[in-house]
């Protein structure tokens, strides 16, 4: 194994003129009158398309706007608002007139965009509706700096094309030519997983490089033969925001912008994209759906013996190893009569998938691999404009990350923690000098805070967060991430979480998942409308989730095996703050709120 590694070739080498906007600009250039977006209109699969220069208009507009309002370069202006293209139009307008954009998750709450505001010494903000407009008004008296709130429903671009009569074309040009590559572009607000929020200070090198680098390293994906992508990530997320750039930079892209999910498969077949984006957890509700609705019967053991082939079948395949004619045989058949659909759930013209933002269970990227849609996966930081390395399309080591981009660099120090190097890292954090330089060593590289090893081709395998790491009673060091994808694997689990620092044993929490259990429980004689709150202690959801209990144990020594768990009556979800905005667990908020039933349920104390 090694213990550092650059991949081959340099970094994409910049001109100092090159921005987030220049990147629309070179589209325009390249392919002005082709379609580059896809707005989403009122019902489902009814989409507006807009050229590169229709899109590039409305951005030139709203940047004179925001010029007439008296944004300087160098101020902030929050965006706190769904994923939609009016998101996308005040983005590059931001960054074109070198204004610094500091987007808020459309989930916070009134109280956490106020320190955001504050922080950032926001002037002027976006909300989309009226409801977070409410919650940004509510909150106004006490940001001192925020001038103004603009609500998009509200007609906010009509509103900045008003104002933006007033200012010439040479003063626009004149202020686009102004910001360089250096520039801050937006301070994105971590999302507080391992403790506060902290302002991370991207620069338009940041944003611009790593773009540039995945068009180069994923140029299957991103480039080629007409690629569409459906965006409903938030965009307040750097991994969403990065494809939103990569995919207007390319030559003829397009990015449809969703709102919200609520019919997210019909959006799918309607839309037609070549290649999704999304975090573990999308990926595991179109595998559940789809065994859902095989149910439990011929189709349902149908179901379930493709989807063991598929995973066979990649495995093998990753191994090297020639398939059977016999598998070439079932293979096919299972093609038609299950893989074929779930593709097609995700859309006709599907190529590939691409998840990060969280561990992914290797039997899920095995499943979507064995029934040909290649799951290509990442790795990131909001420190590192989201994706630092990924698996390549013609090299998609499952169980990796794949090799940083190229010209970057990672490396792993003697307790085994990842650092990286890279054009796409970023430059501090905002109002915090001390934890910027605790960020980095001395020698300039980043601290992950990520457990990993580097193999000799430079792909990297993240083994856990050396902040997770727990240490029992007995002073035994354990890494809980490997048995809480074991456990998560029990299809009635939403969530694991193991728990055990300074105790004596290991235990962990489990959560349920309501949808896979109302298939789940008839089939076990029970209602499927039966309360969660009923099934903490029914023996046949117990023995269900102590069969990958077991299995998880099987795979460490005893000291780091599960002893007890306990089922929790409710779910980890973004208002107990148990969950991130990006659906990451909150580890320090789930032993906090949940403390009582891990010393009652686990250990049998009242601490």
């Amino acid at each position: 194994m090694l213990t550092e590694y650059t991949t081959p070739g340099s970094s994409i080498e910049l001109e100092c003129s090159q921005t987030i906007y220049s990147l629309l600009n070179d589209r325009i250039a390249r392919t002005g009158e082709d379609t580059v977006i896809a707005a989403k209109k009122l019902g489902p699969g009814r989409w507006q398309n807009v050229t590169a220069g229709q899109f590039h208009r409305q951005v030139i507009v709203a940047a004179k706007g925001l010029i007439a309002l008296g944004i300087a370069k160098g101020e902030a202006v929050t965006l706190f608002s769904a994923t939609r293209i009016e998101w996308g139009v005040i983005d590059f307008a931001l960054a074109a007139i070198g204004a610094v954009s500091v987007p808020i998750y459309d989930t916070d709450s009134a109280s956490q965009a106020q320190r955001i505001l504050n922080d950032a010494s926001v002037k002027l903000a976006f909300a989309d509706n009226r409801e977070r407009y409410d919650r940004l008004d509510s909150v106004k008296d006490r940001c001192p700096a925020l001038k103004q709130i603009l609500m998009i429903d509200g007609n906010a671009l009509g509103a900045l094309e008003g104002l933006g009569v007033v200012v010439s074309d040479e003063e626009l040009h004149e202020r686009i030519a102004s910001v360089g590559i250096e520039d801050l572009a937006t301070i994105v607000y971590t999302s507080g997983s391992t403790g506060n929020p902290k302002g991370v200070e991207l620069t338009h090198r940041n944003f611009v490089s790593i773009t540039l680098a995945a068009s180069q390293a994923l140029h299957e994906v991103i480039l080629d033969d007409h690629p569409r992508l459906l965006l409903f990530l938030p965009l307040a997320h750097c991994f969403a925001r990065f494809i939103q750039y990569a995919s207007i930079a390319s030559d003829d892209g397009v990015v449809g912008y969703l709102p919200d999910t609520k019919s997210l498969l019909p959006d799918l077949r309607s839309f037609e994209p070549t290649y999704l984006l999304g975090v573990p957890r999308v990926f595991e509700k179109v595998y559940n759906a789809a065994s859902h609705k095989a149910g439990m019967g011929f189709k349902g053991r149908l179901f379930l013996k493709a989807a063991e082939a598929a995973r066979v079948w990649s495995r093998e395949e990753q191994a090297g190893k020639k398939h059977t004619f016999a598998q070439i045989a079932d293979h096919a058949k299972y093609d038609a009569l299950v893989y074929r659909a779930v593709r097609g759930a995700l859309g006709p013209k599907i190529r590939f998938v691409a998840c990060g933002g969280a561990p992914l269970s290797l039997d899920l990227a095995h499943f979507y691999n064995g029934i040909g849609l290649p799951m290509i996966q990442g790795y990131g930081m909001t420190e590192t404009a989201a994706p630092f390395a990924a698996t390549r399309v013609g090299d998609n080591v499952i169980g990796t990350v794949g090799q940083p981009a190229p010209g970057s660099s990672v490396r792993i120090d003697d307790a085994g923690e990842l650092q990286v190097k890279g054009p796409n890292v970023f430059r501090g954090y905002h109002n915090l000098p001390e934890q910027t330089a605790e960020a980095f060593t001395q020698d300039g590289w980043l601290k992950t805070g990520d457990l990993a090893s580097i193999d000799d081709a430079g792909r990297i395998t993240i083994t856990g967060r050396s902040k997770d790491i727990i240490i029992t009673a007995g002073g035994k060091n354990v890494s809980p991430i490997p048995l809480e994808e074991e456990i998560s694997k029990c299809p009635i689990v939403e969530h694991a979480v193991v728990v055990g620092d300074q105790r004596p044993f290991i235990g962990a929490l489990v959560t349920l998942d309501p949808e896979a259990l109302a298939v789940w429980l008839p089939a076990h004689g029970l209602p499927a409308d039966t309360p969660v709150q009923q099934l903490t202690t029914n023996e046949a959801v117990l023995l269900e989730i102590q069969a990958y209990v077991s299995k998880a144990n099987a795979t460490v020594s005893r000291a780091e095996s599960v002893r007890k768990f306990a089922v929790l009556p409710e779910q980890f979800t973004q208002d107990n703050k148990c969950l991130t905005p990006s659906l990451k667990v909150v580890r320090p908020a789930v032993n906090r709120v949940f403390a009582t039933e891990i010393n009652r349920e686990i250990y049998n104390t009242k601490r």
